[in-house]
């Protein structure tokens, strides 16, 4: 009873587990990362499942550690048949890592380890990296067994989870409107537009907290004069879940940031992904002004220089690492952090963009 393992879950369905845990004979113990925020709350909370409030009373612990071993002492009362082992689950364990000085996991590994008291914990997250968070003290204490759970539904039953999701209940209120609800629902379920939005969907990830989150940006298209989902809610919703921040970023840009972006867009062509300087997106920059275009304005390389200067602040473009300090900024070496089609999807959304910029940011390389 003294083993611990972390549960990296994709799809946490508590109800399950505790169904699971329930099956035997333990004193079950839920807490809960996203409530109990800090170790005092968390301790009260697992007073309160235990049911010792009483026999805590007004009494005063001169630590943590001393109050959770009195809890753990009252607990061992009665003979071998009717006492009971105690299993901790942590829910949202990597948030219990972030505690001051993680004392609650400290403390339950350590009386977990010790095999005086029959106890056993189980944390659950979705972070894999979670024992990097760990100190060196906690991590000792772990047993350091895992167990990876990934879902293995097919994609008709991801469509089923959307349409449990979305309807209403029996018991709901307005029955009639409850009805007209799920009637919709299930004719969203057969449109093809869906059944894409949702192929797509599942492709990328079948985590549901994936599916929960386009399920609330899809929700909040609803209003008293369009009281039902449609397609194109759903359609919206997507666009919006998988909208690329970066590409966003492009469209605050000045024309001539923008030049400076297809200039670089070019040199990671020629040169096949190798870094390039500022001079040399100058360079590029100035065959462009002098050979195609007469709606851009031929910028001093001091204004150039501020507006990579800018990009390099927005983390569009990144220095390379191991770069000199003592080289000039100007010839430092820098890799663009887009591709292509991002700059070419967000040149197309650009407000008044010049047919020139258009042309030679779509033109093959001379």
């Amino acid at each position: 009873m003294t083993s611990f393992c972390v549960v990296s879950l994709y799809d946490s369905n508590l109800k399950a587990c505790r169904l699971v845990y329930q099956r035997w004979s333990f004193c079950f113990c839920y807490v809960l990362g996203l409530l109990q925020t800090d170790d005092k709350t968390a301790l009260r909370e697992i007073t309160r499942q235990l049911q010792l409030e009483n026999v805590v009373g007004e009494k005063v612990f001169g630590s943590f550690a001393e109050n959770l071993a009195f809890l753990l002492e009252a607990l061992r009362k009665g003979d071998r048949s009717s006492s009971r082992p105690v299993l901790f689950i942590l829910d949202e364990f990597d948030l219990f890592a972030h505690h001051k000085n993680q004392t609650l996991l400290y403390n339950l590994l350590d009386v977990a380890q010790s095999a005086q008291t029959p106890v056993a914990v189980v944390g659950l997250t979705c972070r894999l990296d979670v024992l990097e968070l760990l100190e060196k003290r906690v991590k000792s204490r772990f047993s350091h067994r895992q167990i990876h759970l990934l879902n293995t539904f097919g994609f008709k039953q991801y469509v089923e989870m959307f349409q449990q999701q979305l309807s209403l209940p029996k018991e709901f209120p307005d029955g009639r409107f409850a009805e007209e609800w799920n009637q919709n629902i299930q004719c969203l379920c057969k449109d093809k537009t869906v059944k894409d939005i949702l192929q797509k969907h599942f492709n990328s990830s079948k985590d549901f907290r994936s599916l929960h989150m386009l399920l609330m940006f899809t929700l909040s298209h609803v209003a008293v004069s369009n009281p039902n989902i449609r397609s194109t809610d759903l359609l919206a919703a997507s666009r919006m879940y998988t909208m690329d921040s970066k590409a966003n970023v492009l469209h605050g840009l000045s024309v001539l940031e923008f030049c400076l972006i297809i200039a670089m867009k070019h040199l990671n062509s020629i040169y096949e992904g190798e870094p390039f300087n500022f001079e040399m997106v100058y360079n590029e920059f100035q065959k462009f002004i002098q050979r195609k275009t007469h709606s851009v304005h031929n910028f001093e390389k001091p204004v150039v220089l501020k507006a990579f200067e800018h990009l390099h602040q927005l983390e569009l473009i990144k220095p390379m690492e191991g770069a000199s300090v003592r080289t000039q900024k100007e010839y430092q070496l820098v890799k663009i952090l887009l591709d292509s089609s991002q700059i070419m999807d967000a040149l197309q959304k650009y407000p008044q963009c010049p047919t020139d910029v258009w042309l030679w940011a779509s033109s093959s390389l001379e």
